[in-house]
């Protein structure tokens, strides 16, 4: 089995690098990728004109694609949408919040909203994922799935010297419940910075992938996204970064699997 994933995440149309945008675009385009996946916070605010440009382009790259939702795609200016109807607008513009999925030829991918309109915190930015979102993500995939993904928008255990937190409500047990169910990677964004961790669960090959941001809000990392190849035994993924006229490699890392 071999499979190219482009992984982008934070694009936050309406404050977006355009000029890292539009190249983005072009190497996907032209990538031979089998799926791209934006893993949340397409818009900054979560305005309908944001939603819109995010639409626009995304119809000029290649299908499939699969987008999860994240804080940003909830309305920050109008409160009460966003406490009683958070994702309604994700909704009617990218497709179903909850959860969206993807299998083809042995490689199946689940996608989760860890993103909340309102919480019982002062930083309702920050993540939530629940045991049952957890566990019926992890019943979702078949025996005969030979790569297994998870998507979500935040990570689900912090990053080490990572630039901000996410602080996930059931990120811990969720890790856990992924790991028992042999996910292969669980891929998020929202830190802006790209990062590989194993899980410190059962055979420690689940592992945490995160892209970085698209946008002009930098957080000590130049803008960019993920390239994710897996052959054989080998996950290799390489996270790019724009230069102002260019994406380069930025970090590359090599990831056992587990024998299929």
């Amino acid at each position: 089995m071999k499979v190219r994933l482009a992984h982008l995440s934070d694009i936050h149309f309406g404050g977006e690098n355009k000029a890292a945008v539009a190249a983005v675009a072009e190497r996907i385009r032209a990538g031979g990728f089998d799926l791209t996946i934006v893993s949340g916070d397409l818009t900054r605010y979560a305005e309908k004109p944001e939603f819109e440009a995010a639409v626009a382009w995304l119809k000029d790259l290649p299908q499939p694609q699969l987008i999860t939702p994240g804080n940003h795609d909830a309305p920050y200016l109008a409160w009460a949408e966003r406490i009683f109807a958070p994702f309604r607008r994700f909704e009617h513009y990218m497709g179903p919040a909850p959860t969206q999925s993807w299998r083809q030829g042995g490689v199946a991918v689940r996608g989760i909203n860890t993103a909340r309109g309102a919480q019982p915190r002062i930083n309702w930015s920050k993540g939530q994922i629940s045991v049952h979102q957890a566990k019926r993500a992890a019943e979702w995939f078949e025996p005969t799935d030979l790569l297994r993904i998870v998507v979500v928008h935040h990570p689900l255990i912090e990053m080490m010297g990572g630039p901000m937190t996410a602080r996930v409500w059931g990120g811990e047990r969720a890790a856990e419940v992924f790991a028992e169910a042999g996910v292969d990677m669980v891929l998020s964004g929202h830190i802006h910075a790209p990062f590989t961790w194993p899980y410190p669960h059962r055979d420690g090959r689940t592992y945490a992938v995160g892209a970085g941001t698209l946008s002009i809000r930098e957080r000590g990392v130049p803008p960019g996204y993920n390239e994710v190849e897996v052959e054989g035994g080998c996950i290799r993924v390489t996270a790019l970064a724009w230069t102002g006229s260019k994406y380069e490699p930025y970090r590359t890392w090599a990831l056992d699997r587990r024998p299929d």
